[in-house]
């Protein structure tokens, strides 16, 4: 077992921020060989960015920091699913596809999703702005991803997630892949009506929905 202040200074590497000090105790770990690395992704780098993010959604933490706080968090996932042996599952989730709808060029918030969803551990091919319906179909069977999130700021730019939902029953692939949709106007009932998934309030939301839809 990993020595329980290696796991909390692990833990406060995340949550401060601090990259480099994060990477030195994955590199310490992984260069002993005597601990199993994923006890300290589960168990001391997991909880630091999940903290993050609670941080973030309270107002007490700013993108800046998230920003950096996830991409210390990738840094030391890289390390850790390379020391692990091919047959050891790796700290890897599920794929997902993101991009704004057709006639909004508002992405602040989904790029702050995609960050965090990213930091948690999984793959998320993020497509930008201003993306139109079939593209973001197109993208989800190239990638075959399990979960398609929308994002749409605009009360006017609402309905291209609806179409999506509309646009993936016609082609018979609604039961294929899983929706989530978000943004300032979009709500739980908006999402219920349209027939999505899921919403996400916000980053930290999207991360236990992600988790959520990925165990059904």
């Amino acid at each position: 077992m990993i020595d329980a202040k290696v796991l909390e200074q692990a833990k406060k590497s995340i949550v401060d921020q601090d990259k480099d000090k994060a990477v030195e105790i994955a590199e310490e770990v992984v260069a002993k060989g005597e601990e199993n690395p994923m006890e300290l992704m589960n168990e001391a780098f997991i909880p630091g960015i999940n903290e993050v993010g609670d941080l973030f959604g309270r107002g007490q933490l700013f993108l800046p920091e998230l920003m950096q706080a996830a991409n210390a968090m990738k840094a030391v996932t890289d390390i850790i699913n390379d020391a692990l042996p091919e047959n050891v599952e790796k700290q890897q989730g599920g794929v997902i596809v993101m991009a704004t709808v057709k006639g909004d060029v508002h992405d602040i918030g989904k790029c702050i999703v995609v960050s965090l969803l990213r930091a948690n551990g999984f793959t998320v091919h993020d497509i930008g702005r201003d993306i139109d319906t079939e593209m973001i179909i197109e993208e989800a069977v190239k990638v075959d991803t399990d979960i398609i999130g929308t994002s749409a700021l605009l009360t006017t730019t609402m309905v291209r997630q609806r179409d999506l939902e509309t646009e993936l029953k016609k082609a018979g692939l609604k039961e294929r892949f899983k929706t989530m949709v978000g943004g300032a106007p979009v709500t739980t009932r908006w999402a219920s009506r349209i027939g999505a998934d899921a919403y996400a309030e916000d980053a930290q939301d999207a991360v236990k929905k992600v988790k959520e839809l990925l165990r059904k």
